[in-house]
């Protein structure tokens, strides 16, 4: 599946944060991520985005200074808000809060389906694997919360999905090198790889 258009998608995550849909905009900061993890101007959003679902004073402020800034000093915008939101109590855990993941592409424009509802399909007794195959070829997941993430990382790696588990965790910590929870899911990921490659040997 070919990546979400950078920039129009930006477009309109700005446009849906201006018109105060901040769930919506939230979704389109989600939707590059997936696509260009190492883009600052989507982290920024999401974590703005955050602060204003959370009612939290400043989070419309800080985006119309981002804006300005961008029309004033494009090339410098995203660092100098990184380097507020990183100097705002809570503002790294909020970051971390928001490891958004859709799990697939779709077609551009669509919600998706969120991670609390695909939890629920499993509860009701649907299996993972056939669940996860149907809405990878369908729809998208999108994740919000970091416990969600680091959970639906465990149930693919439980399921063997384990090298698409791995390409989101190399993303994830690019951005915590040092999160406990992520380390110990790529420790998982090895220890499994060991015992693969132990019984295969085994089988000569």
């Amino acid at each position: 599946m070919n990546p979400i258009s950078k920039y129009k998608t930006l477009s309109q995550a700005s446009k849906s944060f201006s018109k105060s849909d901040y769930k919506r905009a939230l979704e389109k900061y989600a939707a590059v991520l997936q696509d260009y993890p190492h883009s600052k101007e989507a982290y920024n959003g999401v974590i703005l985005s955050e602060m204003a679902l959370s009612g939290e004073s400043g989070a419309e402020a800080l985006f119309d200074y981002y804006e300005i800034l961008k029309e004033e000093d494009r090339e410098n915008a995203d660092e100098i808000i990184s380097d507020l939101l990183e100097n705002m109590d809570g503002a790294i855990e909020k970051l971390s809060e928001m490891l958004l993941s859709p799990l697939a592409q779709s077609l551009e424009g669509e919600d998706g389906i969120l991670y609390e509802d695909f939890k629920k399909i499993l509860d009701d007794g649907a299996e993972f694997k056939e669940t996860f195959e149907n809405i990878m070829f369908s729809t998208r997941v999108i994740i919000t919360k970091k416990n969600d993430f680091i959970d639906f990382l465990d149930k693919l790696i439980e399921h063997n999905f384990s090298e698409m588990a791995l390409s989101y965790l190399e993303s994830a910590l690019n951005v915590y090198p040092n999160d406990k929870s992520l380390i110990r899911l790529l420790e998982k990921i090895s220890e499994g790889r060991l015992v693969e490659n132990r019984a295969s040997k085994s089988e000569l």
